[in-house]
């Protein structure tokens, strides 16, 4: 029998994310995650999730990637899924930036992995990361297929109208500056499970998806093809994020630089780690800040409101876009489990058929669910997403047969 067990990684600068999957029933086999590499107190946390045992966590110094990913194999092998199993088929790695270069999952090759070096600039966080994940399983599994899922390549069908900023093109095209987007795995699963909740094919469905974490972004996508997202060129652009500003006016920068006599990095620390609903009020979890709202908190409910309204513009924007639209999407972690910000978002839609129902939108589960009521012209879903189960997907699709 053919092996059917994909190893999905997602290799930040310090952490590396796991799960083991068999892909003849999308079943987890085993999940963990280990964090601070490079730190004296490295963390590993690691759960066979097939076997009924109970999860291990354990801190020790891992010094670095390699380190890390054989501290993977060991705890795979205490569970008999190590890394040397005739049943794995292959290895599936999100990578961040994928540019104009990569529109599908690919096969890693060196021509691949020079490609995904070359867009370091445009993804100076995650790139790196993602490589030294890479070239660290190959070391330990040479033989076996490695895949390349990115996270940009659903966002590849956009329109140029979509893609390209308003600048000279000679200047954009030589620093390859258009919009990339990001969180397309996120996007492409949630839209393809709404779809299916509809009962009905990707192709026939319009949906509008909001990825809602502390990362946030939005799509449209017309019959299972995006034509437009917030993220830009960075995840920076779009949304009121957890800690990221969203847009704005770029003029800000140059007034922050002259006026301010801020740096490049200072200002780049700003808007990505300091901004957003942490710089608004000094909270970027959503439960806090709802939890302080409650108590009376004027910073939080202005934070709130902020929020609110940035994402209340995207829906807007977006129906424009498609035209016609059959299904709202939530999903990630605030999307899926903060009903105020659910609620909030649609509220005074209901002339655009958006609505959602009080009750069904205080239920709190785990499966995608509807939450608008029953007649509503469009459909309001909630959507848990599974972004591992969709890299361990398309990785299988790619090399499985």
């Amino acid at each position: 029998m053919s092996p059917t067990r994909v190893l999905v990684l997602n290799s930040g600068s310090s952490s590396v994310k796991y799960q083991l999957l068999d892909m003849r029933d999308g079943s987890r086999l085993a999940a963990g995650l280990v964090e601070r590499i490079g730190e004296e107190t490295s963390r590993l946390r690691h759960t066979p999730l097939g076997t009924g045992g109970g999860t291990r966590e354990w801190s020790r110094t891992i010094a670095d990637h390699e380190a890390a990913l054989k501290a993977v194999a060991e705890e795979l092998a205490k569970d008999g899924l190590g890394l040397d199993s005739p049943e794995l088929a292959a290895i599936g790695h999100r990578v961040v930036h994928g540019g104009q270069s990569f529109t599908e999952p690919t096969v890693i090759d060196d021509a691949v992995l020079a490609e995904i070096e070359r867009l370091i600039p445009v993804a100076p966080l995650h790139n790196p990361a993602n490589l030294t994940g890479i070239r660290t399983a190959q070391a330990l599994r040479p033989d076996l297929p490695q895949v390349a899922v990115f996270d940009t390549a659903f966002h590849t069908t956009m329109p140029e109208s979509a893609a390209r900023y308003a600048i000279d093109v000679k200047t954009a095209d030589e620093h390859r500056i258009r919009r990339y987007g990001f969180h397309g795995t996120s996007h492409a699963y949630v839209s393809r499970a709404t779809a299916e909740l509809l009962g009905k094919a990707p192709e026939e469905v319009n949906v509008i998806v909001l990825h809602l974490g502390n990362g946030a972004s939005a799509s449209a996508v017309r019959g299972g093809r995006c034509v437009d997202t917030s993220m830009g060129l960075t995840p920076l652009e779009g949304l009121v994020m957890g800690t990221r500003s969203g847009d704005m006016d770029p003029a800000v920068i140059f007034h922050l630089m002259r006026v301010g006599g801020m740096s490049t990095d200072e200002i780049d620390t700003l808007l990505n780690k300091k901004s957003g609903l942490i710089g608004l009020c000094g909270d970027n979890d959503m439960r806090e800040i709802r939890r302080r709202i409650d108590e009376g908190d004027e910073e939080a409910q202005l934070a709130f409101d902020i929020y609110i309204h940035r994402l209340k513009k995207y829906i807007g924007a977006y129906y424009a876009v498609l035209g016609r639209v059959d299904a709202v999407a939530f999903t990630a972690g605030v999307g899926e489990n903060a009903s105020p910000v659910r609620e909030a978002a649609l509220a005074g839609l209901q002339e655009l058929g958006l609505a959602v129902d009080s009750e069904l939108n205080a239920v709190r589960s785990d499966e995608p669910r509807l939450i608008s009521p029953a007649q509503a012209r469009v459909a309001v879903a909630v959507v848990p997403t599974d972004e591992e189960l969709e890299i361990a997907t398309q990785t299988y699709a790619l090399v499985g047969q």
